[in-house]
């Protein structure tokens, strides 16, 4: 089960004080303008990829997946690349709506992971609900990338 061992390991770091913002600045409520960007898809990166702002880690092998289930095949590269080769994939509309879905669908499969951990871990509860909070409002935030980009 690939995803769990990957929030454990996540976990992890936590506890031990990687990757936590313990002074808050990495919380942000503002949305992110996509006009600020020299690029659509450096926006996109910047919104969807960076767990700071969308709540969830996604891998190489995540975004491989997505791709996969997007309709696009892909070897693994480094992040940025790969997410760059997945947006010149995405230039229809109905290819972007794949790859929204695809990347849904595995943001909700870490949301319900979240979730067991707060259930198994209560005083985990904390960390996981900006995580969650986060996740929900990039997932929410689709329907406006999809109407901007096209």
């Amino acid at each position: 089960m690939r995803d769990i061992d990957e929030l454990r390991a996540e976990f992890e770091a936590l506890k031990k004080g990687e990757e936590f913002c313990s002074d808050g600045s990495c919380d942000s409520e503002e949305e992110i303008d996509l006009k600020d960007y020299p690029s659509y898809t450096e926006a996109l990166y910047a919104q969807i990829i960076a767990p700071s702002v969308s709540g969830i880690y996604l891998s190489r092998w995540d975004i491989k997946e997505i791709a996969d289930v997007a309709g696009d095949s892909m070897a693994i590269h480094p992040r940025k690349r790969m997410f760059e080769l997945l947006m010149k994939y995405a230039v229809s509309q109905e290819r972007m709506q794949l790859v929204l879905d695809a990347m849904e669908e595995n943001m909700q499969r870490k949301i319900d992971i979240y979730e067991e951990f707060q259930e198994s871990f209560p005083h985990s509860k904390v960390v996981f609900e900006k995580k969650i909070a986060k996740a929900e409002r990039t997932i929410r935030s689709f329907p406006h990338i999809m109407s901007e980009y096209f």
